[in-house]
Order: C-alpha cells, then sequence, then structure tokens
C-alpha cells in the first residue's frame, strides 16, 4: 500500500522534514493557545510574578490545562481515525461519521437518565467507552453483512448509522427534558477545561502510544482478513484491541469536551498525501497534525467574536466537510 513515488532515503528524509514541520507549528499554536483568551496575559511576566497572583492562577488553572487538553485530544482522535479507517480498509470514515461519537453521546445522555447523582469518573469514563465499542461494532458488523461494490458505500453506512443514534438520543432527551445536555455533549468544544477537569485525556495519550507501538500490526490488517492471516497475524486479536482502542480514546475525549468530529478523517488523509500508506511512519505525523489542526480551531474560535467564543466543533465540521468532499472528488474515478 506504500506510494511508490518515495524511494525509501528519500521519503525518510522528507517525513522527518515533515515532523519537524509539525511539531514546530503546534509548538507555535499552543503558546498562541496559552495568550488566547477573555483575560489580557502576558507570558513574559509569568516569570517574575508571585506564583499566587493572578496571571499565575489564569495560566496554570486554565490556560495550561486546556492547551495540554487540545493537543492530547487531538493527537489521539487523529490517530484513532487512522486506526478506524484500517479496520474499515476505506480512508473516508471516522469516529464522527460511523458511529463511536454518537453511541459516546448517547451514554451520556444514559449514565444522566439512569444515575442523575452522577458517577466518578473513571467509571463514567468506561461505561461511555463500552457504548463507543458498541457503536464501532455496529458499524463493523453491517459492513461484513452487505456487499461494498464500491468504496463510497462504507462511509454511507457510517453516515447513516451515525444519523439513527442521533436521531435515537434526540428523541430520548426530548423525553427526559434533557434536549440541551444532549446538544452541549454534541457541541464539544474546552472552554469549560480547568485543572482536574482534563486529566483523563492521559489515558488517551497512553492508548495513543500504544496505537504508535501496534502500527505495523494495523497496517497489516488494512490489506485484508485473509492476507493478515496468511503471514501469522492474530486477526481478530488485533481487530479487538482496535475497537478497544479507539473506543476508550473516544470515551476519554467525550467525556471530557464532548464530541469533536472530523480530526479522525483530516489528519490521516493529509499526512496519507504527505508520506504514502506506511501507518508506522505515519502515525507520528498524525498525532501532531491532530494536535495542530485542534488547536487551530480553538484559537480561532476564540478570536472570532472575541471575548465570547464559537465551539471548536462547528469549525472542524465546516473543514472536515470541505475535506470529505475534496477527497471524493480527488478520487472519483477510483469510487466508480
Amino acid at each position: 500500500m506504500t506510494d511508490s513515488r518515495f524511494s525509501p532515503p528519500r521519503a525518510s528524509r522528507a517525513g522527518a522534514l515533515w515532523l519537524l514541520l509539525l511539531l514546530a507549528l503546534v509548538l507555535v499554536l499552543a503558546v498562541c493557545s496559552l495568550n488566547v483568551g477573555a483575560s489580557r496575559l502576558n507570558l513574559l511576566n509569568v516569570l517574575t510574578a508571585d506564583p499566587d497572583d493572578r496571571v499565575s492562577k489564569i495560566l496554570f488553572a486554565s490556560r495550561l490545562p486546556r492547551t495540554l487538553a487540545l493537543i492530547l485530544a487531538g493527537a489521539a482522535l487523529a490517530v484513532a481515525g487512522a486506526i478506524l479507517q484500517m479496520m474499515a480498509r476505506n480512508r473516508l470514515v471516522d469516529t464522527s461519521t460511523t458511529g463511536p461519537m454518537a453511541a459516546a453521546a448517547l451514554g451520556m445522555l444514559v449514565l444522566a437518565i439512569a444515575l442523575p447523582d452522577g458517577l466518578p469518573l473513571w467509571a463514567r469514563f468506561l461505561l461511555v467507552s463500552g457504548f463507543a465499542a458498541g457503536g464501532i461494532l455496529l458499524f463493523l458488523g453491517v459492513l461484513q453483512r452487505i456487499p461494498l461494490r464500491s468504496a463510497l458505500i462504507v462511509p454511507l453506512v457510517g453516515l447513516i448509522i451515525a444519523g439513527v443514534v442521533h436521531a435515537g438520543s434526540g428523541l430520548i432527551a426530548h423525553h427526559f427534558d434533557l434536549s440541551q445536555s444532549l446538544r452541549a455533549w454534541n457541541s464539544g468544544d474546552f472552554s469549560a477545561v480547568l485543572r482536574g477537569r482534563y486529566e483523563l485525556l492521559w489515558v488517551a495519550a497512553g492508548l495513543t502510544l500504544a496505537a504508535m507501538l501496534l502500527a505495523d500490526r494495523f497496517t497489516v490488517i488494512g490489506m485484508g482478513r485473509d492476507f493478515a492471516v496468511n503471514i501469522g497475524v492474530n486477526y481478530g486479536l488485533l481487530m479487538a484491541i482496535g475497537v478497544a482502542l479507539v473506543a476508550m480514546i473516544v470515551g476519554s475525549v467525550v467525556v471530557t469536551a464532548g464530541v469533536i468530529p472530523f480530526i479522525g478523517l483530516v489528519a490521516p488523509n493529509v499526512v496519507r498525501v504527505l508520506t504514502g500508506d506506511n501507518l508506522r511512519r505515519a502515525v507520528p505525523m498524525i498525532a501532531l497534525l491532530g494536535a495542530a489542526i485542534l488547536l487551530a480551531a480553538d484559537l480561532l474560535g476564540r478570536l472570532l467574536i472575541h471575548p465570547y467564543e464559537v465551539p471548536s466543533s462547528n469549525l472542524l465540521s465546516i473543514a472536515g466537510c470541505v475535506v470529505f468532499l475534496g477527497v471524493l472528488l480527488h478520487g472519483r474515478k477510483k469510487w466508480s
């Protein structure tokens, strides 16, 4: 699946260059994120200010946690999207367009109805991740039972499943007078992220690292069950690991910030254009690009109507639709 345009030495040099550029971009956007907000803040003052003063409190209680959350969530969702594309063997799928995100939001709704007094964070995370896993298994199960005469059938199936789950969630939320809460979970943003409210995303960071270590294996399952079995890969076990990784990443993000769409579609497809289909080489760049995309969307949302904010999910939906259409048009001969 590796693009023949990239010879190994040239691809290695180009990959290293893109990796450095993306790392620099993330660092620049992170510094900008620390400086942007409703309150004016000069980072240089932190070096000389009293740790208890207003500047330090804003930085360490709000701005820094928010920036770290954006980086961790963006990187994790981008890698989760790449894994899901390998499992579905289709580059047009994403966690927000195939059911996992909608199922995770449904999980939040069910928890609010069944346990209105709340649960510990870890229990909420596990239950929401379970709903996300159910959404992934439903999507993959449907794919196995229908003839896939065109690659376009796969994202269409995902969109239908996500739409049905979202509509069902809306009906349930309306019945229990929780429509406003459901809208909040489906309009993910990081404006409420403070110190003590984002640490669950470090779990997503660990899962992202695990995905990087298993990148070669996921590349193999992207070539199909028969190929994977013939070279000695335990296809069923690796698919189960992939489902668990993607579900827990989605669960951690939805519990922390809500539904964040399209990062898992945009980042892998952009990196694939730059480096080809070698997932091991591409995963670090996918993670960095995902972090950069979410940082940029959040920054733009804070600046458009400053000092108010536009949810980053709204901006990502617009950008994601444009990229989705671009991928369709770019590969129109392949899809036909």
